[in-house]
């Protein structure tokens, strides 16, 4: 059992609580013998726990565990030593089935008790890796010489701090077992204080590291980033160093200067994916093939449909719908990231199928949305805010113009539920089927995936 772990031990006179489930936070829910609920970081559905409060309500309270009296069948011992500490995970505690069933409970719930709809049919839960598949990841540095010198990591758990750490299990072996040579090599840099992340994009070709640097490099620093770069490059995990002076659309390549580009494949739809390691793509490229076959089945695209792709991104969804034939319009907040897919469907020679606009869908009014033109379909794939004014904009049932099926992905239950009961309850859609993506293992993150059906 990992030092993570809290003790098993027999109960004794102090008060206990049944662990009735587990939240969308990762967290044990029970209930107080005033009532109350109490939400306890490390505790299990059915088990029977002891805990050390941490902030107290007229309606609930906070704690976490500090004795387990009765332990879950479930409960497992962490595979990283960091659990506990680190925030990057919050399950690891938890079977990797169990954790497959707690999210989708969690998104049951949600729909039922937020949004007051229920899919005619529920979807099983795509699984995939659950080691090594972050491809995407945004570690901090901090220069501590109290605790070693540069910490390289996630932050603690609920907490500002860095956490501790020279590896890590959910990121690519190659990734995890940098973190203590980079944090050497920031140590040796002049600036080693004006340095306080370090971006992770990792594809099949290359691995790229972008060092956020408040201030220019030394030509001495530069040397030994070089260096750096050389030392742990392999021909099996080409290795790219770029610097980021101000906001992500700063980053540029340092060293090498001739290395592969970051894409991914969508093989099933002969998409390749270019991409830059400050842009916004899923974490989990397994997971993504396996969301993108799902999402496709249930579009059911075909070639002369008008089928808008909404939060489209750098077009991850949009190409493989284009690809079917069908027309997609791509609409996303970022003006940069409608440059990408545009490029990206070049790339493709995909351009004949595709337009894409920069758009703020947050504000978005019914006027605006006409103003679009008529969808046969929709794709939906917004941040985790939701996309409540994108479906209050949809015409109301029994009116014309409406979409005759939406495929809605999710990375929210709450914000899901809520654009569910709009949809179904003024819209005039029913909730076909809704179902999970293991998307982030080993974290209370759910992503899910909806489909919807006009009346």
């Amino acid at each position: 059992m990992s030092e993570n772990t809290p003790s098993i031990q027999p109960p004794n006179a102090s008060p206990s609580v049944l662990i009735e489930s587990v939240d969308h936070e990762g967290q044990g829910v029970g209930r107080l013998a005033d009532g109350r609920v109490v939400f306890i970081e490390g505790a299990l559905t059915g088990e029977v726990v002891e805990y050390s409060g941490k902030r107290s309500k007229d309606r609930f309270e906070k704690g976490t565990v500090t004795r387990i009296l009765k332990a879950s069948p479930f409960r497992v011992t962490p595979e990283c030593e960091w659990f506990g500490v680190c925030g990057g995970c919050s399950l690891q505690h938890l079977d990797e089935a169990a954790q497959v069933a707690t999210k989708q409970r969690v998104l049951e719930d949600a729909l039922r008790h937020l949004g007051n709809v229920t899919p005619d049919h529920w979807l099983a839960p795509l699984h995939g890796p659950t080691w090594g598949y972050r491809r995407r990841a945004r570690l901090s540095v901090r220069f501590v010489p109290k605790k070693g010198g540069i910490l390289v990591g996630f932050h603690e758990r609920k907490s500002r701090y860095v956490a501790y750490m020279t590896s890590c299990k959910i990121l690519p072996p190659p990734i995890s077992d940098l973190l203590p040579a980079l944090s050497e090599l920031v140590l040796n840099l002049s600036l080693k204080e004006q340095l306080p992340q370090i971006e992770v994009a990792v594809s099949d070709a290359v691995s790229v590291l972008v060092l956020r640097i408040m201030q220019p490099l030394t030509a001495e620093d530069e040397d030994q980033i070089r260096a750096f770069v050389d030392r742990h490059t392999t021909a099996r995990h080409p290795l790219q160093i770029w610097l980021q002076p101000k906001g992500p659309d700063s980053a540029y390549p340092f060293h090498p200067l001739n290395a592969p580009k970051l894409t991914y494949r969508l093989d099933e739809f002969a998409v390749e994916m270019p991409f830059g390691p400050t842009e916004f793509t899923q974490v989990n490229f397994g997971i993504n093939q396996s969301l993108m076959r799902r999402a496709m089945h249930m579009l059911d695209a075909q070639p002369g449909e008008r089928i808008g792709d909404m939060f489209c991104g750098l077009g991850n969804f949009s190409l493989p719908i284009a690809h079917s034939g069908a027309q997609v319009f791509g609409v996303e907040g970022s003006a940069a990231l409608v440059r990408r897919a545009e490029e990206s469907a070049a790339h493709n020679n995909l351009s004949g199928n595709t337009q894409f606009r920069a758009a703020d869908l947050f504000k978005i009014t019914p006027e605006a949305f006409a103003a679009l033109g008529s969808f046969d379909k929709l794709l939906i794939d917004p941040p985790r805010d939701g996309a409540i004014e994108l479906v209050k904009a949809l015409p109301d049932a029994g009116e014309p113009g409406r979409p005759e099926r939406i495929v809605y992905i999710s990375c929210k239950p709450a914000t899901l539920a809520r654009d569910a009961s709009v949809l179904v309850h003024i819209k005039g859609y029913r909730l076909v089927t809704a179902g999970i993506a293991n998307m982030f293992p080993h974290t209370a993150h759910v992503e899910s995936i909806a489909l919807f059906e006009r009346l």
